[in-house]
């Protein structure tokens, strides 16, 4: 693959999203290799010339006043990432240690961190030869940067820690070694420009929303074949009815509807059977539109972020200027991951709505009890809305926003915190729950279909009735679905299920 360049300006959660699952191998652009050298020149003479400047010529934290000689910036370094990496828990997958590598670069390659080349190397290095590093997910509290989480990525860099190398979890210096590299000796800056960052929680949340987005586009295409089964009526979904409000989320996913729905032999229209249809279907514009408008915001927010310096203090070589800022406090993005717990939680609200809509027979419309075929003797997937219900039960729990706390720390220096990775690891389980109620409800609805007959599905939703059929059969009699709702969950979050619809429907919103 052709590797992508790092420039400091154009990441996006596409990319980050290849080189965390696809291994797409990257490198520093030129203009990114005269930053960073000129920024580390420039922390060399502050050095040299004995200025006081933070976390280079002093301590951190309360330790701010204690001012460090120059013959020990190097070893203040290496205390820095000793003592902060205390992070505890399971320690982060590895997709999402490779995208946290990767914003860690880009953010280096901005020139602004005081970052030596041989360092920035070694981490790109690591990326590339798919050296990753140990890094437990609890203990930040997303300000100051994810201080003690982003201490345990480098320790490997100096050769301690733990690291996954080639499927084994090897000490730091032996990971290195076995993919042909070396570590380095942390110079003055470098541990806290290493460390005083977002990125813990911009990567777990980049790639968070990269699933959450595939979600939101395959929960129309679910929703649709609902909808066929139940003998829905599409008309609410007409241009006319959306253009009167007009969101641009709801009229695209109103148009999704209109389109996957072409060609059924299943929907009515109004007054046929009945007027109108409940909620569930009737507002699915509305609430899957909703649902879009707040990961358009979260992209806003990720966009920002993931091409950002957010260290302390900053250089300007161009001015040279030295300031000790706040970039590091990760408020926007927990109010953003908040946020995507929120809309994503709903998303998976209404699917449990239909899901019950599909197996209650008091709601179905003439469906067999539970989907069941042979009621009575036989419970159907009768439970499997009682799981869904259980889901949503604990997304509401987790949707509880992590950014309306703060706990002072450092003795009251660092007064205020966001928990922006708590919200982002909060995000991730919740986005994880929702795709596990998508597929409940996707096998409920190819079940409903074999009562009202698959071939009249309409052409894109029987694409994705196939596509389900070829790991989940039909459940003629009683048996455990727990591997079919997991195997289904893990396609939908995939992605390539949607290519397929697409490949008949055409590009959808």
């Amino acid at each position: 693959m052709k590797p992508i360049v790092l420039d400091g300006e154009s990441l996006t959660p596409e990319i980050i999203a290849e080189v965390s699952y696809l291994n797409r191998p990257v490198v520093l652009s030129s203009e990114a290799r005269k930053r960073v050298a000129a920024c580390r020149k420039m922390v060399e003479e502050l050095v040299a010339g004995g200025q006081v400047v933070y976390g280079v010529t002093t301590g951190f934290g309360k330790f701010s006043d204690v001012v460090i000689s120059p013959q020990h910036a190097a070893q203040l370094q290496m205390n820095l990432i000793r003592s902060h990496a205390c992070a505890v828990g399971n320690p982060m997958n590895e997709p999402a240690v490779r995208a946290l590598m990767l914003l860690r670069a880009n953010a280096l390659s901005k020139g602004n961190s005081g970052i030596t080349m041989a360092t920035l190397q070694l981490l790109i290095d690591c990326i590339n030869k798919r050296v990753h590093p140990i890094v437990p997910e609890q203990g930040s509290l997303g300000a100051s940067g994810d201080l003690a989480p982003l201490s345990h990525l480098v320790l490997v860099l100096i050769g301690e820690g733990e690291a996954y190398y080639q499927g084994k979890r090897l000490q730091g210096a032996q990971a290195l070694a076995r993919a042909g590299l070396g570590p380095i000796t942390l110079q003055a800056k470098e541990g806290l420009a290493l460390i005083n960052g977002t990125q813990i929680m911009t990567s777990i949340g980049t790639l968070a929303y990269v699933k959450a987005l595939r979600l939101a586009r395959i929960a129309d295409v679910i929703a649709s074949m609902t909808l066929e089964t139940l003998h829905g009526i599409p008309e609410a979904f007409a241009e006319d009815v959306q253009l009167v409000r007009p969101y641009p989320e709801q009229i695209g996913v109103a148009r999704n509807l209109r389109t996957l729905l072409q060609g059924s032999a299943h929907t009515t229209r109004q007054g046929e059977l009945r007027v109108q249809d409940a909620y569930s279907l009737r507002c699915l514009p509305q609430v899957h539109g909703a649902t879009r408008q707040v990961l358009g915001y979260t992209l806003d927010k990720l966009l920002v972020e993931i091409n950002a310096a957010t260290d302390n203090p900053l250089l300007f070589p161009e001015k040279g200027h030295v300031v000790s800022g706040g970039n590091f406090h990760g408020q926007p993005i927990a109010f953003a991951m908040d946020f995507m717990k929120i809309g994503m939680s709903e998303l998976a609200n209404i699917s449990e709505r239909r899901t019950e809509r599909l197996v209650n027979p008091a709601l179905s419309g003439g469906l067999p009890a539970f989907l069941s075929h042979n009621p009575g003797l036989g419970s159907g997937l009768m439970i499997l809305q009682y799981v869904s219900a259980s889901l949503v039960s604990e997304n509401k729990v987790l949707a509880h926003p992590a950014s309306v706390d703060s706990i002072p720390s450092s003795a009251g220096q660092e007064d205020h915190v966001s928990m922006g990775t708590t919200a982002s690891r909060h995000a991730e389980l919740v986005i994880s729950n929702v795709a596990k109620v998508l597929a409940i409800e996707l096998i409920c609805a190819a079940e409903a279909a074999e009562f009202v007959g698959a071939s009249g599905l309409a052409p894109a939703t029987k694409v994705l009735y196939d596509r389900l059929r070829a790991i989940v059969p039909r459940v003629e009699e009683d048996r455990s679905t727990s591997a079919d709702i997991e195997r289904t969950a893990t396609n939908l979050l995939a992605g390539e299920w949607l290519k397929c619809v697409e490949a008949v429907s055409g590009p959808l919103y």
